[in-house]
C-alpha cells in the first residue's frame, strides 16, 4: 500500500490515483449547500464519510468540525488558509467548532517546548485564523496540554493499535510519532466525548493517516461508540516553479504568510507561466494555462469572483491577455490579500482576551 506521509517527505502527485489508492470519495459538491470557492473549484478534491455531514446539515443535526494549529513556525502558509475556509464554512452551517492548539504534538515532534508553542499561538497563530476567517465568537479553543480528557483517551486508544499497523499507516514507527499520531485521534474524537455526533475534518491530503487510523480506531471500539470522523482534503498549492507543493526549501518559490508583497511579486514574476515561447505565437495559440502556476494561485487564493476569475481565464487561454498581465493583475490581488491580512491579525490580537477556551477540571 502507498504510503502518505503527514511529516513531510512524500507528496501527492496524481489526485485521482490518490483517490482509488487509498479507496476515498471524489469530493461531491452537489452534497453540500452554497459550496464556497474551493469546493466549486475543485480544489477541494476527496473526501471520507460525506453523506454524514451532508445528512446533518439537512436533518438540522448537530455535527462538529475540528481543526488544531501546530505552533512551530512564526508564519502560515496557503494550506492553512483552505483549511480555515473550510471550517468557516461548515461553521456557518451550524457545525461546532472546535480549535486545539498542539502544544504536545509540537513538543513532542518539533522539540518546541509548551512555553514557546503557548507564546506562538497568542502572538500569532490564533489571530492568524481569526483574520482568514474564523469565527471567534463561535469557536471553542483549548491547548493539548490542558486536556486530561484527550491525554487518558491517548492511552485508551493506545490498546487498540498494533506496530504493524502503525508501519503500514506512516512508515515510521518512532516513539514521538506515535505519541504524537494517537494524541491526534484523541483530539478528532474530544468533541464526541460527552455527546456522540458526526464530525468533519478538513486537512490536506498528508494528514489521510491521521484519519485513517482514527476510524480504524472507532471501528475497534466495543463498548465506547463514537462516530468515525468524516474528512474533506484539499489540493497542495504549487510552488511557483511548478513543483506538486510550496516548501521552504525553496524560498524562491514558496509564499509564506504574511510576508513583504513586494517580496512576493518579484516571485510571482519568476513563476513557471503557461506563456507561449513568443508573443507571435502566444496571440495565435493562447496560453497553456494548465501549467501556469500564477493562475493557480489566482484560483485557489486571490480571487473570489467566479466571474471575474472566468473572464481572466477567457483572456489567456484566447491569448488576448499576455503572461505578463497575468502577472501584474497577481501582484496587485497579492498586495490586497497581504495587506487585509495583516491588518486582520492586528484587529484580531485584540479579541484574544475574550475567546472561549474549554475549562477543565
Amino acid at each position: 500500500m502507498k504510503k502518505i506521509d503527514p511529516y513531510g517527505s512524500e507528496l501527492v502527485k496524481d489526485y485521482g490515483k490518490f483517490n482509488t489508492d487509498f479507496h476515498l470519495e471524489k469530493f461531491d459538491a452537489s452534497l453540500f449547500p452554497k459550496p464556497n470557492r474551493i469546493m466549486k473549484r475543485g480544489v477541494v478534491f476527496s473526501g471520507i464519510g460525506q453523506k454524514v455531514i451532508s445528512d446533518a446539515i439537512k436533518l438540522k443535526k448537530r455535527f462538529y468540525v475540528l481543526s488544531g494549529i501546530m505552533p512551530t513556525a512564526d508564519k502560515i502558509h496557503f494550506g492553512n488558509k483552505m483549511v480555515v475556509e473550510n471550517i468557516a464554512y461548515f461553521q456557518k452551517l451550524g457545525a461546532e467548532t472546535y480549535i486545539l492548539i498542539a502544544d504536545l504534538e509540537a513538543e513532542a515532534t518539533r522539540g518546541v517546548s509548551l512555553e514557546q508553542a503557548r507564546k506562538r499561538a497568542f502572538d500569532f497563530h490564533i489571530p492568524a485564523y481569526i483574520a482568514l476567517g474564523l469565527d471567534p465568537k463561535k469557536t471553542k479553543f483549548y491547548f493539548q496540554s490542558e486536556n486530561s480528557d484527550v491525554m487518558k483517551a491517548t492511552s485508551l486508544f493506545s490498546r487498540k493499535v498494533t506496530l504493524n499497523q502503525f508501519l503500514a499507516l506512516y512508515g515510521n514507527a518512532e516513539p514521538s510519532r506515535i505519541l504524537g499520531a494517537l494524541t491526534q485521534v484523541a483530539d478528532i474524537l474530544y468533541p464526541q466525548f460527552k455527546e456522540r455526533m458526526p464530525g468533519i475534518i478538513p486537512v490536506g491530503p498528508d494528514q489521510l493517516p491521521h484519519i485513517l487510523l482514527a476510524r480504524d480506531i472507532v471501528s475497534k471500539m466495543k463498548t465506547e461508540k463514537f462516530f468515525a470522523p468524516s474528512a474533506v482534503f484539499h489540493k497542495y498549492t504549487p510552488s511557483l516553479d511548478g513543483s506538486i507543493k510550496m516548501s521552504k526549501s525553496k524560498p524562491e518559490s514558496c509564499i509564506e504568510l504574511p510576508e513583504d508583497p513586494k517580496s512576493v511579486c518579484k516571485k510571482i514574476k519568476r513563476a513557471l507561466s503557461g506563456g507561449r515561447d513568443t508573443l507571435e505565437e502566444h496571440r495565435k495559440l493562447g496560453a497553456v494555462i494548465e501549467k501556469d502556476m500564477v493562475f493557480e494561485l489566482m484560483k485557489q487564493h486571490l480571487i473570489a469572483d467566479d466571474k471575474e476569475l472566468n473572464k481572466i481565464y477567457k483572456k489567456y487561454k484566447s491569448g488576448k491577455m499576455t503572461s505578463g498581465a497575468l502577472k501584474e493583475i497577481a501582484c496587485v490581488k497579492m498586495e490586497d490579500f497581504m495587506n487585509n491580512f495583516v491588518k486582520g491579525i492586528e484587529k484580531a490580537k485584540k479579541q484574544i482576551g475574550s475567546l472561549k477556551f474549554v475549562k477543565f477540571k
